[in-house]
């Protein structure tokens, strides 16, 4: 019999029994059930609200339950619905009607509402952790190839020159954001629900306040209608979690391109590489790719608890059910991801010769030939009209603006000497931006720092 049975004359119809089950996958919540079941007897207990001997009984038989569903001689049964029903209905079982105290002075809803926090405060301190790993990678890509000189890119075409480090470090910064977004999710996100009751609290004197401190509560929920019905904490964690996934698309991008043939900067290690079944030459990036499209999974589990959610009267409804899958999937997925990246990146060989041949052509240095003529005296405007048809008269005759003849710039601007051509050699563009930010070995030495002073300062849990 069901535990809500009282009010009904007829049993479920098994199509509604199974439709309406969330067993299948809210299971993954019992340890967080169990807490905070441990949790509110306790309370209880204290309060006189039942008497404490029943309260130490609930819990020590929440405690062999725990232990049992960990050794795997628990099974859970649809009939009984959700985690929550499972949990109460295995207790009873066990101590008799002690069990049944264990619900009094809270509803399912305020009670799925702290067990999704609960998990959810939990798996952020793992993806935050794969995070950080992933930044310490991109260190230690950076702080050996400093003076990797590469091409940067804008509309994907070859734009001003640039370093393998300044890159690693430009996505650094991406995921350091995640980080701090995640923490400020988890800021928001930690407030204990229980004691809402389905939606007006109780009337029991019930102790909030001890059953957040038990739990590891920042604090408790202000308004027992939103403590129940809010799930802006879960819709921001899907969101935190579909930018970390559009920083790891667009790296992913970037690797499949540069271990293409076509470019060659980059080659992945055999680990992390997959061939074809009918082309042996091939080599191919499938890590990237399935990151790439795993982030529309992400995308898409954000969608839909917006969805869910955006004309729900208040209070508790039964769509938010549908919360908990999307946000397990997010969950998968993202945790699947990030190591695996962060292990692919690691083992990575760059090929600096290669990018270096590269930054070498397409005038990325056309800009520091018109700052060159602008420290001679030329207003900047004035020298990009003087470079651009430079630059035209190269690509006309087959030449870049290094293999130029001293006369040919001074046809152009009788500012040019001979100078020029070390303020158009690769090295001197990058190491001549120094401004914090910028490519120089002097400025990536300054980012490698603040990353790994970052790093070293985040405690493993974001509190």
């Amino acid at each position: 019999m069901k535990l809500w049975a009282g009010r009904f004359e007829k049993d479920t119809d098994t199509l509604v029994n199974d439709f309406n089950s969330s067993i299948g996958f809210d299971a993954r919540m019992y340890r967080e059930d169990i807490a905070g079941s441990m949790a509110h007897a306790a309370m209880l207990g204290r309060q006189g609200i039942i008497d404490p001997g029943e309260a130490e009984a609930i819990v020590a038989g929440l405690q062999a339950i725990l232990a049992d569903v960990e050794a795997g001689t628990v099974a859970f049964s649809a009939d009984n619905e959700d985690i929550h029903m499972n949990i109460e209905t295995l207790l009873t079982q066990r101590i008799g009607d002690t069990g049944k105290r264990l619900h009094t002075a809270r509803s399912r809803n305020d009670q799925v509402a702290l067990d999704i926090r609960l998990y959810l405060k939990k798996e952020i301190a793992v993806i935050r952790g794969q995070l950080l790993e992933l930044m310490q990678v991109l260190v230690r890509k950076a702080e050996v190839n400093r003076e990797s000189y590469m091409p940067g890119y804008t509309h994907l075409q070859r734009a001003q020159p640039t370093t393998f480090a300044h890159y690693m470090m430009a996505y650094a910064n991406m995921f350091r954001r995640d980080v701090t977004r995640l923490d400020d999710c988890l800021a928001r996100m930690d407030e204990m629900p229980l004691g809402s009751g389905a939606l007006a609290g109780t009337t029991y004197p019930i102790d909030r306040q001890s059953v957040a401190d038990q739990l590891g509560f920042a604090r408790i929920t202000q308004n027992s209608l939103d403590g129940v019905s809010d799930r802006d904490f879960a819709i921001e964690f899907l969101s935190a979690c579909s930018i970390l996934m559009m920083h790891l698309s667009r790296f992913s991008e970037e690797i499949i391109l540069w271990c293409s043939w076509e470019f060659r900067f980059v080659e992945l290690d055999d680990a992390y590489s997959t061939g074809s079944s009918i082309m042996p030459q091939k080599k191919n990036p499938d890590v990237a790719e399935l990151v790439r499209g795993k982030t529309g999974r992400v995308y898409g589990s954000l969608i839909t608890l917006l969805t869910v959610m955006k004309s729900l009267p208040l209070a508790y409804n039964k769509d938010m059910q549908e919360d908990k899958e999307p946000l397990f999937d997010t969950i998968d997925t993202v945790e699947q991801c990030l190591p695996v990246f962060a292990a692919m990146l690691d083992t990575l060989t760059v090929r600096p010769q290669q990018m270096a041949q590269a930054a070498s052509a397409g005038f990325i240095n056309a800009t520091d030939c018109a700052d060159y003529l602008v420290r001679k005296g030329m207003p900047f405007r004035d020298a990009y009209m003087v470079v651009g048809r430079l630059v035209h008269q190269c690509i006309q005759a087959g030449q870049t603006l290094d293999t130029l003849e001293l006369a040919q710039f001074q046809a152009a601007s009788s500012l040019f000497d001979a100078d020029v051509y070390d303020a158009l050699a690769l090295r001197s563009c990058v190491e001549g931006r120094k401004v914090p930010g910028g490519p120089s070995h002097e400025a990536v030495s300054s980012q490698i720092a603040y990353i790994q002073s970052f790093i070293d300062g985040c405690s493993p849990s974001g509190q």
